[in-house]
């Protein structure tokens, strides 16, 4: 096997870990062979090796309870990670020469008398009845349920007092993952051991170079103060409840570029159409706006460069006259590459009619189900956070003071499963002018074949050494 750089081996039949996962996998050994019980907590940066330490961790556990028996469980937000790691663990096994003796039999890995097991941690999933008397493991606690676990999976340790580990990245500070670590971190300032491991991506970077540059080009594309970037590279946990965008990023957002009033040749446009829904409490005076954004897309690493070029608001327009006035602004006025539209509701065949006045596969139909805004919102915070999103210069309109005022009121709330809901609170007024640049940015995307940040993301490989 290719050892890594720095790399220490726990076992001369496995791959060699590095330093910070040989630190672990001895705490948590340790436990489990003293029969110690107690709980840690691992926080590595994504992409960083949990995954492997926890299978390497779990094929040692199994080999040496072969004779005596003993049953470990791994439990996982869903049953597709599940699965994930238990073939990991399988994998790990065959390249050992230990294919023999750790064979699959009724959904669990066995070796002797000893077997694990994977579950799905979602909240319908039927895991009553199962028993971990060896170890009990939490991959992506984070986004495990707490009652889920409290109710189903703590109970499966309590007859042998076996010990747990909670694997994962920070998100909400009410998580599972950050109960855990509140506790050890609790139990280590009273003089206890060390129950709580924690390595962020510089600390990765130190032991494997090219994770560093994986890192690199991640934090260029999102922005070091993206909500991703932050809980999964720097370990920090996102606020419940927050501003969209904070100031330093509100100012990065303004551009120099004048405002335009039709396409330039030889450049690229794209554009964001959110479509207005139905008055608010039946008040005419307070319905949405319909609202276009115009932006001029350059290539640029790590995601195209956006300089939103036009913004133009209408309210209480009659469908058909809309759809007239669009169409040409679209096909004449801007020639756009491409443009999502809003299609919930009656936005859908608003945005039938409009593909049928332009040419094939220019529009985009996006429907705002939670996890599609919450693609949205998260794609929108990489363009801002990354520098690669600028509004045209001030020039006092009102579409230039409504855009800014909106981006600025904007809120953002932080869900489970690492998703991202986004709104104007309605007291505050309306979000049309974000949720039509967030819809752009969606857009240029699309048209250059980039990358999308979004939530849950699920760790299955590691970044070679």
């Amino acid at each position: 096997m290719t050892s890594m750089p720095g790399a220490t081996s726990v076992s001369p039949a496995l791959p060699t870990l590095r330093p910070y996962q040989v630190e672990i996998a001895r705490a948590l050994l340790r436990l489990v062979f003293r029969r110690e019980g107690g709980s840690i907590s691992v926080e590595i940066a994504r992409q960083g090796g949990k995954n492997e330490l926890s299978a390497q961790v779990g094929l040692l556990t199994l080999l040496t309870h072969a004779a005596r028996g003993g049953s470990a469980i791994k439990c996982a937000p869903t049953y597709t990670q599940a699965a994930i790691s238990r073939e990991r663990l399988a994998r790990r096994a065959r390249e050992a020469g230990l294919g023999a003796l750790v064979r699959s039999e009724g959904g669990a890995l066995r070796c002797g008398h000893a077997s694990a097991r994977v579950l799905s941690a979602e909240p319908n999933a039927n895991v009553v009845g199962h028993t971990a008397d060896v170890l009990l493991e939490v991959d992506e606690a984070q986004d495990v349920r707490p009652e889920k676990f409290d109710r189903d999976f703590r109970p499966m340790a309590a007859s042998t007092d076996a010990p747990v580990a909670f694997y994962g990245t920070p998100w909400g500070a009410d998580s599972l993952l950050e109960q855990a670590k509140a506790s050890h971190r609790a139990a280590e300032r009273a003089g206890g051991p060390r129950r709580h491991f924690r390595f962020d991506w510089e600390q990765v970077a130190r032991c494997v170079p090219a994770y560093r540059a994986y890192v690199e080009r991640e934090r260029a594309r999102l922005g070091e103060q993206h909500p991703l970037f932050r809980t999964q590279y720097l370990l920090e946990v996102v606020h419940a409840a927050d501003r969209l965008l904070d100031a330093a990023t509100l100012a990065q957002l303004e551009g120099r570029h004048a405002r335009l009033r039709g396409a330039v040749p030889g450049e690229r446009y794209v554009a964001g159409l959110d479509l207005a829904g139905p008055d608010r409490n039946g008040v005419q005076r307070d319905r949405d706006w319909t609202v276009l954004t115009i932006a001029r897309v350059a290539p640029r690493a790590g995601g195209p460069a956006l300089e939103v070029v036009e913004l133009q608001a209408w309210q209480g327009e009659p469908t058909e006259s809309l759809i007239d006035v669009l169409a040409d602004r679209l096909r004449s006025v801007w020639r756009v590459r491409r443009v999502a539209v809003d299609a919930t509701g009656l936005g859908g065949p608003i945005a039938d009619l409009l593909a049928a006045r332009l040419a094939r596969g220019v529009v985009e139909p996006v429907v705002f189900t939670a996890e599609r805004k919450s693609r949205l919102g998260f794609g929108l915070l990489a363009a801002a956070h990354s520098g690669r999103l600028r509004l045209f210069d001030g020039d006092g309109s009102a579409e230039w003071i409504e855009c800014r005022r909106q981006l600025r009121m904007a809120r953002a709330a932080y869900r489970e499963g690492r998703t991202l809901q986004f709104d104007v609170d309605p007291a505050d007024g309306h979000d049309d002018y974000v949720l039509s640049l967030a819809l752009c940015v969606a857009a240029a995307r699309r048209e250059s074949g980039s990358r999308t940040a979004q939530g849950r993301l699920v760790q299955t490989e590691e970044v070679p050494a």
